[in-house]
């Protein structure tokens, strides 16, 4: 019998291993950046074509390679990282695996162009598919050029998994903020299809957040600050009112490697306890400082997860220090009474000394006593002039009354006094009685009885899939109502969410909203659909953010689809709003209006049923 186990042939060992490298254009990215970093280079330069799809280009002017180099960085386990098992507990590099550009360039076509400083002429290496089709000598600056074109060209079933430009961009653009937030000391620029995203000079760490998540991001950080012998905390928090529903500006870098961490995101939660609203995330940019030997991060393939030696002591440190900012800079609140500026001391009184106010007394009052109409009584009277009325002939205003009163003639026999209009209401009590049909149940469910039994509709989701329907109509027939601001409205967003609100203007436009600008800093709103208040605007668009970054729509996915969910979902009627009958009865209406009225917009039962014959079972 033959033998059946073999080893497998270097480029099909090396495609299997770029699908644990490489997943999609934003992981060549993020290999080929780290890179450029560990070659202590000081100014990277990205550029993207087609998302990444068709090139992906990295320029750095970092030590540079050798001829003998630059061969072997393209060898399956090649590394100038590491150099022994136990070096792999005392990392301070980024990419150490040795597979990176091996797995790439099984999967595209890859031209490498590297000089060092001293060398006068730089190599040139080209390669398809894990083959070497070229290698030379090329003039070229200090530093490394490594260009990946047409990814996954020799595996189409890897490249129809890859999503829309959009989402693939977003992903690179996500991977980029990772790697320039951990840098502020190496300037990056960043170009997609020829037009420049971002030119990140080489600043300090509050700069390059403002830079990369605009201008009005400045007002809304607080330092953090700690240094202990087990860990050191430096970066950023943000205020409590400026939290977002999204976790997009959360960044955890430990060692100055950008990491996702569950346990220590609830460090941070716990510290902000009490400040945010119920759905709402803070935002947070912290560099925690260890020691690499109590540190493991080859859990995780992406490196994006690592292991602590001490969670438990980290967690308690993190959490303080988050608190005892907040505190500090006056964010949480305190036990302390307001402070009431009325009650200081005015300036011009500061130095005066109070006098002692003085009382007269008129002893000689007595207010039992009978005085003349002309005499006054006292000298209290004197100094406030006091002045009674003349009590003489007040008999007088009531002569011919009596005579009056007893005449004929007299207007008061004539006098009627006006009755209330008794009218009967338009509806007796009992007939609104036997109108009613439905009823709220603790304020979240509508109970309705049918010929069969009894209907409960869940008020939320039901209002949901009227709105849901409603918008999708209107952005379908491109015609929907707007209602004029009388003052323009104005919201300050990042250039990531305006970028997202600027791909979905034409969409929002249909549903009623009204753009007079959109900046990558400030989005200028001067109408808004019928019956959607001002203040709930911000609110909307936000939500809509959060739901694009969530789940982005791509090339087989609607974005107005996603764009009526997101609306529903933020002007649909919150359980605990109380209904009156109308309401109740107008919302049931509506719902079984609907096209599906059986589910909401994310697929979940609006209603159920409960025939008679259960309830009766229940009885027996």
């Amino acid at each position: 019998m033959t033998d059946i186990i073999q080893l497998l042939p270097d480029h099909v060992a090396n495609q299997i291993a770029a699908g644990e490298v490489v997943q999609r254009p934003a992981s060549v990215v993020k290999e080929l950046l780290e890179n450029a970093i560990d070659a202590e280079a000081t100014e990277i330069k990205l550029i993207i074509k087609d998302a990444g799809k068709t090139l992906v280009h990295v320029i750095d002017n970092g030590k540079g390679m050798s001829v003998t180099d630059a061969r072997l960085s393209f060898e399956r386990h090649a590394t100038s990282k590491i150099k022994s098992a136990e070096d792999l507990f005392q990392l301070n590099t980024k990419g150490f695996r040795g597979e990176a550009l091996a797995s790439i360039a099984a999967i595209a076509h890859v031209e490498l162009k590297t000089k060092r400083l001293n060398d006068e002429l730089g190599t040139a290496i080209t390669i398809e598919g894990s083959k070497v089709k070229s290698q030379e000598v090329t003039v070229t600056p200090q530093g490394t050029s490594v260009a990946v074109k047409n990814l996954f060209f020799n595996i189409p079933a890897r490249r129809n998994f890859l999503k829309s430009d959009t989402v693939e961009l977003r992903h690179i653009t996500d991977e980029f903020h990772r790697v320039a937030l951990s840098h502020p000391n190496i300037a990056f620029a960043f170009y997609h299809n020829g037009s420049e995203l971002f030119n990140l000079p080489n600043e300090n760490y509050r700069q390059r957040i403002v830079h990369i998540f605009g201008s009005k991001s400045n007002e809304r950080l607080v330092p953090v600050d700690e240094d202990t012998e087990i860990l050191k905390i430096s970066g950023f928090v943000g205020k409590p009112q400026y939290a977002k529903k999204t976790r997009s500006e959360q960044f955890f870098f430990v060692n100055n490697r950008f990491i996702k961490s569950p346990y220590l995101n609830h460090a941070i939660s716990s510290a902000f306890e009490g400040l945010l609203k119920d759905g709402y995330h803070p935002s947070y940019f912290l560099n925690l400082t260890v020691d690499p030997k109590t540190i493991d991060i080859n859990i995780h393939p992406t490196k994006t997860e690592i292991k602590f030696d001490d969670e438990h002591t980290l967690y308690a440190i993190l959490r303080s220090a988050v608190k005892h900012s907040l505190g500090q800079f006056n964010i949480a609140p305190v036990l302390d009474f307001e402070h009431q500026s009325q009650l200081n001391t005015p300036y011009n009184y500061k130095d005066k000394q109070g006098k002692v106010p003085t009382i007269e007394v008129d002893r000689s009052f007595n207010p039992f006593a009978v005085h003349s109409s002309d005499s006054k009584s006292g000298s209290l009277a004197n100094n406030a002039h006091f002045k009674k009325a003349p009590a003489a002939h007040w008999e007088s205003l009531y002569v011919g009354l009596e005579s009056k009163s007893n005449s004929s003639d007299s207007g008061f026999s004539e006098i009627t006094f006006e009755s209330d209009a008794k009218s009967e209401a338009i509806f007796k009590d009992d007939a609104v009685e036997t109108r009613k049909t439905t009823f709220q149940l603790q304020q979240k469910y509508i109970v309705s009885t049918i010929k069969s039994g009894m209907l409960v509709i869940d008020q939320n989701r039901a209002h949901q899939r009227v709105l849901y329907e409603n918008f999708l109509k209107h952005i379908t027939i491109k015609q929907a109502t707007s209602q004029q601001l009388l003052f323009p409205l104005q919201l300050h967003v990042t250039p990531n969410e305006s970028k997202i609100i600027e791909d979905l203007k034409q969409d929002l436009e249909h549903t009623g909203f009204v753009f007079s600008e959109v900046t990558e800093a400030c989005i200028t709103i001067t109408g808004v659909p019928i019956g959607v208040p001002e203040s709930e605007v911000s609110i909307i668009l936000e939500q809509l953010i959060s739901d694009v970054e969530e789940d982005v729509p791509d090339a087989n996915f609607s974005a107005a689809d996603l764009l009526a969910k997101s609306m529903a979902k933020s002007l649909a009627i919150k359980n605990g709003q109380p209904l009156d009958v109308a309401e109740q009865e107008h919302l049931v209406n509506s719902l079984f209006a609907c096209k599906e009225p059986n589910v909401s917009p994310t697929n979940r039962p609006t209603f159920i049923t409960m025939d008679v014959s259960a309830i009766e079972k229940k009885f027996m």
